[in-house]
């Protein structure tokens, strides 16, 4: 089991930009494929990215695709998600969890969260 530890959300503008970073320290995140979530107030938990363990596939959801992008650093135990051109409707707490199944955009399957940073993006 590992605990991963979000960091970098905050207030931006619409049209910003954000880098969100999750760090593992308990075991390699090479061990886990790893994906970004997040849930607005009043919505459910929505996917957002993932990414398999060596970085090669990456997925994203519609509503994201090319304005996020999500990658690792497996020798730092960090992963990554970018996100630019942000819109008031991005506003949510963004969780990274964290799979030892193959590369997911299904909540159900991570067993490892992190606590999530707030992003608000103001108009």
């Amino acid at each position: 089991q590992v605990r991963p530890v979000e960091s970098g959300g905050g207030l931006v503008q619409a049209g910003g930009s954000l880098r969100l970073s999750c760090i593992v320290s308990e075991r390699a995140v090479s061990n886990y494929a790893m994906g970004w979530f997040r849930q607005a107030p009043g919505k459910e938990r929505e996917s957002v990215a993932a990414i398999s363990r060596g970085g090669t596939i990456t997925r994203y959801a519609d509503s994201v695709k090319g304005r996020f992008t999500i990658s690792r650093d497996n020798a730092k135990n960090t992963v990554y998600l970018q996100m630019n051109s942000l819109k008031p409707e991005n506003t949510a707490v963004y969780y990274c969890a964290a799979t030892e199944q193959p590369s997911t955009m299904e909540a159900k399957d991570y067993d490892d969260w992190g606590q999530g940073p707030q992003v608000t993006v103001s108009t």
